[in-house]
């Protein structure tokens, strides 16, 4: 018998220990696959927000609380590794929360954030077997719940969702990987430029299918994608992009050369 893929997404997020929570994405993605898991819509979409599953570290705390994190030492470097490892295992979360909670949207979605989160634990495990080749470990160093927080403020809205965490905070990886991978070459660290060379490839499919869905929400409501997108980035306050933006990447992912030259020149100040 054919098993809801919603709460097969649902007991995958609330797995607390990494390693099983991984194991558990790539179990869902081959139950899928043979189609043993199926989409179920349902009549409260979205579903409420559940509390993803973490261990106990690392600790987290507010951004301005994190110390700079400078490649030029061996704590440093693996502090900057860390950072990174935490982001892409808030990003299976993130993923499966989609699949968990948007219940109404058809099967492509579904199985577009499913894929996310595999390669999202892809990316975690590469991360976390590299610190510990160096001699740390995932927790060894606090963090923050930036991505989570922004989930949580948009939560109830799914165009709101896919505006503000996968074309604003993911969007902004793409932006900043060039930068920290100019970082890593230049204490020679090839290890991690490989890695990071798979995430940036990958990532720029998660934010065009942000961007993907973003704009087929607007078209449904018959909102201008790009005025709307503005718009929310105001009202969440959401952080704005910090140059050098990757464009060569945005554009790929969906962004248009207007949209990046209207972010490239920066939140304009409030007028009275």
């Amino acid at each position: 018998m054919n098993e809801s893929l919603h709460l097969a997404a649902a007991q995958a997020l609330a797995v607390r220990d990494p390693e099983d929570k991984c194991a558990a994405v790539r179990a869902l993605r081959a139950a899928r696959g043979a189609g043993r898991l199926v989409v179920v819509p349902g009549p409260d979409d979205p579903e409420p927000l559940r509390v993803p599953g973490r261990p106990d570290r690392p600790e987290l705390v507010p951004p301005e609380q994190l110390r700079p994190r400078r490649p030029g030492t061996p704590e440093g470097h693996a502090a900057l590794i860390h950072a990174i490892a935490h982001i892409e295992f808030n990003a299976i979360n993130l993923a499966l929360d989609c699949v968990a909670r948007y219940r109404s949207f058809p099967d492509d979605f579904h199985d577009g954030w499913l894929r996310v989160a595999d390669e999202e634990a892809l990316h975690f495990s590469l991360l976390r077997g590299r610190l510990r080749e160096l001699g740390y470990d995932y927790g060894d160093f606090p963090a923050h719940n930036g991505l989570w927080d922004m989930a949580c403020r948009s939560a109830h809205d799914p165009l709101a969702r896919m505006a503000l965490v996968p074309r604003v905070l993911e969007a902004r990886g793409l932006d900043a990987t060039p930068v920290i991978m100019g970082k890593l070459r230049a204490i020679g660290d090839t290890a991690t430029l490989a890695i990071l060379d798979i995430i940036l490839r990958d990532e720029v499919g998660h934010v065009a299918l942000g961007d993907r869905w973003f704009r087929r929400l607007c078209e449904a409501r018959g909102l201008e994608p790009e005025a709307t997108y503005l718009a929310l980035l105001e009202d969440f306050d959401a952080p704005w992009p910090q140059p050098p933006l990757h464009e060569a990447a945005r554009l790929q992912a969906g962004f248009s050369p207007a949209e990046i030259a209207r972010l490239r020149a920066g939140r304009r100040p409030a007028t009275d």
